[in-house]
């Protein structure tokens, strides 16, 4: 008679180092890496330019049709494309057994989201002020280009995209220059500065299209950003402060008086 075997469970297992770097290349060579190739190669075009640096400008939120409807539309497809990178490395970080969430550290209780809000907002706080700082000395020496952050049309619906856009931006960076890269770094075994490094230095190669002045600044905020996640293993204070950062970047210009930005050098 033969003997009855009981399939037992199999502990959830990690892909093979040599499937994560594959895999590590092809998400960010659908995202961000290729992005951060884009700017390098667009900063080098501005130095080959005739205009100076600091005389050129970079439309953060560009109008993509003249009718206001597809203009609608096409923002929407935009954002809602550029989270699919996203949903690939959270899906990748599902696939052996581990939930995305509980990696990320996006689980816990209320009074951990609370605490989350309360350290993204003081992140923000202590990044944003140093942040336009760095931006002022770039123009000052004609190494940052102008910033507009939205060449949108007056329309009624600029406001809500610049605000979904501020939202994507936070969501696509965080999840995958932080959380996702970092935690495949580590299965690597990656040292925590080597980890910490490369996130920021990813981050400001997709700034480079800016000046190398903002660059730099990002990639500081990179650092800072990598170390918090891999001290507190929550990604959500990250995404809360990036957030922040860019929905005053995106939405003050166009509820702040012409005057007070004009004061302040920003129109």
């Amino acid at each position: 008679m033969a003997n009855d075997v009981s399939a037992a469970p199999h502990a959830p297992s990690q892909p093979s180092p040599r499937r994560i770097r594959a895999e590590v290349l092809i998400v960010l060579g659908l995202s961000l890496g290729k992005s951060g190739i884009y700017a390098i190669v667009k900063l080098a075009e501005r130095y080959a330019a005739e205009t100076p640096v600091g005389n050129q400008t970079a439309t953060i939120n560009p109008s993509r049709s003249q009718i206001d409807v597809f203009d609608l539309i096409y923002q929407v497809l935009s954002i809602a494309f550029a989270l699919v990178p996203v949903a690939l490395a959270l899906y990748l970080l599902s696939a052996h057994g581990t939930r995305a969430s509980r990696i990320l550290g996006l689980t816990g209780a209320a009074r951990e989201w609370w605490r989350d809000v309360g350290l993204g907002m003081l992140l923000a706080a202590c990044i944003g002020l140093p942040g336009l700082g760095v931006y002022y000395i770039g123009r000052a020496i004609g190494q940052n280009v102008y910033i507009d952050t939205s060449g949108l049309p007056g329309s009624w619906w600029a406001s809500t995209i610049l605000l979904a856009s501020a939202a994507c931006a936070a969501v696509l960076e965080e999840v995958l220059v932080v959380g996702y890269l970092a935690t495949r770094l580590e299965q690597l075994r990656w040292s925590v500065p080597v980890i910490i490094l490369s996130s920021a230095l990813l981050r400001g190669a997709y700034h480079l299209y800016q000046g190398w002045p903002m660059a730099l600044g990002n990639a500081v905020m990179g650092a800072v950003f990598a170390y918090v996640f891999i001290r507190r293993r929550r990604l959500a204070p990250l995404i809360v402060a990036h957030f922040m950062l860019d929905f005053v970047s995106f939405v003050g210009p166009e509820v702040v008086p012409d005057s007070w930005l004009d004061a302040l050098g920003l129109v």
